[in-house]
């Protein structure tokens, strides 16, 4: 909800900056998204939301279906009330899409004011034709307020050149990372780097940051060897000895063996180092981790995802179990 007027003879509260972390894997979606709130601007960065089409073998379970629609509603909030929009790269999970499938943000979903924000955005440059799409598709709804912003700065704002995407030359593609001076302190969004890179995360220390919100490294894929699992735990750790608060997420947080692999980091930093769900304060949910689980605690009719998509109700999987 965006924050209700004040008296006027008393003049507006002094805005404290904040920052909120609104849907990430350890808070049960897909996704790495935040606001941050300053005096004069709020800023929502990456603003979309998957659940993983399939996993296991399954289709997500209704109870990361309902996750997923409360990291949506709380998304749209955020961006109602938005003066700014980054767009690290385009990923179903990180942007709101036009052909979204039922368990995305859609575009059609974005509140009427979403056209007027400023954008910020990665090139379009050097992107799969399916990105280039969804460029185009964020352009032609915010026009000319959509900035390519790679190695911009603006007010307390600050943009990185194109990173990889993990490893360099990854089929992924890019991202661009964002810094944002808060007055007290400084954040860095490095959405989705993987900490496979040295040079991208000596580039994140360079900015002097307070506070860290990272992709971790995704430990849930055989392909990932073992130079790759090596190189991301000394950057992990070369990241928690150098900033205060380390937030690592998205990735790493798709499989129980990627929250020992945090808790494992936290003891050899002396330091607690957070998942997005930690830094929140709230119960981890590692839905999509757990998927097999709760098929078989909370058995599934074999309707319910054709009923769901056609947005006919949202019916309880318990009821015909």
């Amino acid at each position: 909800m965006c924050s209700p007027d004040h008296d006027k003879e008393q003049g507006p509260a002094p805005v404290e900056p904040r920052l909120e972390i609104l849907g990430a894997e350890s808070m049960g979606v897909r996704g790495l998204c935040c606001s941050v709130v300053l005096p004069g601007r709020h800023i929502v960065i990456d603003p979309g939301v998957a659940l993983g089409y399939r996993r296991f073998g399954l289709l997500p379970h209704p109870r990361q279906v309902a996750s997923g629609r409360r990291a949506r509603r709380r998304i749209l909030s955020a961006l109602a009330c938005a003066t700014d929009v980054v767009f690290s790269h385009f990923h179903g999970d990180h942007v709101p899409l036009a052909d979204a499938n039922p368990y995305q943000l859609s575009i059609g979903e974005l509140p009427a004011g979403f056209s007027g924000l400023h954008g910020w955005s990665l090139s379009s440059e050097r992107l799969s034709p399916d990105m280039q799409k969804r460029f185009h598709d964020l352009t032609g709804l915010l026009k000319v307020n959509l900035r390519v912003a790679e190695g911009c700065e603006e007010g307390p704002l600050s943009f990185s050149q194109a990173v990889p995407h993990g490893v360099p030359e990854s089929p992924l593609g890019s991202v661009m990372m964002t810094r944002i001076d808060m007055g007290n302190r400084v954040f860095v969004h490095a959405s989705d780097i993987q900490l496979l890179h040295e040079p991208t995360v000596e580039q994140v220390i360079h900015w002097r940051p307070d506070i860290v919100l990272a992709g971790g490294p995704p430990l849930y894929l055989d392909r990932l060897g073992k130079a790759d699992r090596e190189r991301a735990w000394r950057c992990a750790l070369r990241l928690a000895r150098n900033v205060d608060t380390v937030i690592l997420d998205h990735h790493l947080m798709r499989s129980e063996e990627g929250a020992l692999w945090l808790g494992m980091l936290s003891e050899k930093a002396g330091k607690e180092v957070y998942c997005a769900s930690d830094f929140m304060g709230r119960p981890r949910q590692l839905l999509e981790a757990g998927r097999v689980q709760l098929y078989e605690d909370m058995p599934v009719p074999d309707t319910w995802h054709e009923e769901y998509a056609r947005g006919r109700g949202y019916p309880d999987p318990r009821a015909s179990a």
